[in-house]
């Protein structure tokens, strides 16, 4: 085990069936439940020596050992990474991201994010709303998905642009490259998007635990064998375009989560670009919108394909 702190406990009889992550939340309070249910994961928790599940119930006289690691320093840092910025002032900037690029420092990638070139490239001055790891950070675009983001400077900017988002005012145009042919050329899909039960790491259109989801999309041409359509956001949920496409049928092309299992793999991702952004200025309170071209990747995608 890494360097840290080591706790053990006693079970007390009054604390027999006590399940083992309450059981710890009792005894080490600091500490949050699913910080110690991650710890009992990662077998970071042991009863009489054994590894156990989260579902364990400890008994009258066990014996708990208790592993915390060494705290992480998960602060961004600079980093003098190219930044495409098409616009930019004194409240907040837009930066046209290239496909490829993590938006903010996660476990096992503290380095070369959006974040890491934003801090050096604005010299710390952005919004703290998001925390040390996501400073600026108002939404987010996945990583193997390219195109416009807004960043905020300061908090007031990141308040009142996160509030146009929360009201479906906020401007967000996507394109993208999908499996097969649509009925109508136009339409629309609302339907709640939630963790998928048997994969945690996918979503899914789900009744269950779920937020509702919207997104508007049209035709901009047909292929044989592919539509490149745009999508119009009214909701912003995790991998929301992916998603109702491929719930509709039409998965994105290049796509490894929700796709087929033969992936484009020349896409290196799905074919998606965030190509439009609106939203009312903070200070000005005036509506500005910027647009971007296609990405070379995409480009080249569509002039490969065969003609319908």
């Amino acid at each position: 085990m890494t360097a840290g702190k080591e706790l053990h406990f006693s079970v007390l009889s009054k604390q027999d069936g006590f399940r083992i992550d309450l059981f710890l939340q009792k005894m080490a309070p600091e500490y949050t439940r699913s910080f110690l249910q991650k710890r009992i994961e990662t077998g970071d928790v042991l009863v009489n020596g054994k590894k156990i599940s989260k579902s364990t119930k400890v008994k009258a006289g066990d014996s708990v050992f208790f592993h915390v690691p060494q705290p992480v320093d998960d602060t961004a840092k600079p980093e003098a990474i190219p930044l495409n910025i098409i616009y930019e002032d004194d409240d907040l900037l837009v930066v046209n991201i290239p496909k490829g690029i993590v938006v903010h420092p996660a476990p096992g990638n503290y380095n070369g994010t959006l974040v890491n070139g934003l801090l050096y490239h604005c010299q710390g001055n952005l919004s703290g709303i998001n925390g040390v790891v996501r400073p600026g950070i108002v939404h987010r675009i996945d990583k193997d998905t390219s195109g416009l983001l807004v960043v905020a400077k300061n908090d007031r900017a990141h308040q009142l642009l996160a509030e146009q988002i929360q009201n479906h005012s906020f401007t967000r145009e996507y394109e993208a490259v999908v499996y097969g042919h649509f009925r109508q050329e136009k339409g629309t899909v609302d339907a709640p998007i939630g963790r998928s039960k048997s994969d945690r790491k996918r979503m899914a259109v789900t009744d269950e635990h779920s937020r509702r989801a919207v997104t508007h999309y049209e035709v901009l041409k047909e292929f044989r064998d592919f539509s490149h359509i745009r999508c119009h956001l009214e909701t912003g949920r995790t991998h929301q375009i992916r998603v109702h496409m491929a719930y509709l049928g039409h998965p994105l092309a290049g796509d490894p989560v929700y796709g087929p299992k033969k992936v484009i793999e020349s896409l290196q991702g799905q074919c998606l670009h965030a190509k439009k952004i609106g939203f009312v200025h903070p200070s000005t309170a005036k509506y500005m919108e910027f647009d971007s071209t296609l990405p070379e990747y995409f480009i080249r995608f569509l002039a490969g394909l065969p003609q319908k």
